[in-house]
């Protein structure tokens, strides 16, 4: 489905069926380097049982148009330009790795739309290391080689192909290969630079979903200690708004075993299911 958001094209996938702003909307935020194809079964699946879905494709990434945007704040603002596009005035967001703090930041600064948030492969702060940045910078091959080696857990789908004709690891590079060139360290620069998050967390006054691989190299579940702690329902992290504090509950987390970073990929049922009775 196509949109004009700030004056260029942007496509958001809506799994196979008709997209109806007035039904639940369920939006999905991929992370950097990606598009929405990373949520097909999840997005697919709730399509067809009673949602209404969006998987987007970010500025500069998959279809979309336009330059990739150099800050977590301005994707986020991006964001909430397409849904007001899209028609939808409640949605639950979906954010996976960058695309958690697009969420999370989103949430933020629309409550008034986004009423629940789910945050998988979350880390505040989200930093890159300068070797990985580096690599991005300079030679993009390697990166995408660092990226699949650290975001796949060792204990699954060695050597990596789960049935014939199907790898988890060629899929990713060739995925990574689509987007752009220079995609990949706009996007990593924008992990690093955003400060924001915990300040986001503090004024989340919605339901929130912590989803993390236990086996994840690159936002592993210890990364997202200090954004739980944010996120705890007391008035003090909510100033002003004692009846929004009292209404929030604590974010549900759930930690996928004997799984990585690329969790939709490697574990794409235990994400759908912690999904399903989320939103």
């Amino acid at each position: 489905m196509w949109f004009e958001v700030n004056g260029h094209r942007a496509y958001a996938y809506t799994g196979g069926r008709s997209f109806d702003p007035a039904a639940p909307v369920v939006v999905f935020v991929h992370g950097a380097q990606h598009d929405h194809s990373v949520w097909i079964l999840q997005s697919r699946y709730l399509a067809h049982h009673g949602r209404s879905v969006l998987a987007v494709d970010l500025p500069g990434h998959g279809r979309s148009a336009g330059p990739a945007l150099e800050t977590v704040e301005a994707m986020a603002d991006w964001l909430i330009a397409l849904l007001a596009a899209a028609g939808v005035s409640k949605a639950a967001v979906v954010g996976h790795s960058m695309g958690s703090l697009i969420t999370l930041e989103a949430a933020a600064r629309a409550p008034q739309v986004v009423n629940r948030v789910a945050l998988l492969g979350a880390a505040i702060p989200m930093k890159v290391s300068d070797v990985l940045l580096n690599a991005a910078r300079d030679d993009e091959p390697e990166a995408f080689a660092m990226i699949n080696a650290w975001s796949h857990s060792s204990l699954v789908h060695r050597p990596g192909a789960p049935a014939p004709g199907f790898s988890v690891y060629w899929q990713n590079r060739r995925l990574m290969e689509r987007q752009a060139p220079g995609v990949l360290f706009t996007d990593f620069n924008a992990c690093n630079a955003y400060g924001g998050g915990l300040a986001a967390a503090d004024a989340l006054v919605c339901p929130v979903l912590v989803v993390s691989g236990a086996r994840d190299m690159m936002t592993p579940p210890k990364a997202a200690r200090e954004l739980l702690s944010h996120l705890q329902p007391t008035s003090a992290s909510r100033p002003g708004d004692d009846a929004a504090a009292a209404a929030v509950t604590p974010p549900r987390v759930v930690t996928i075993a004997d799984c990585g970073h690329a969790m939709m990929t490697e574990r794409p049922d235990a994400v759908l299911a912690a999904l399903r009775d989320f939103v």
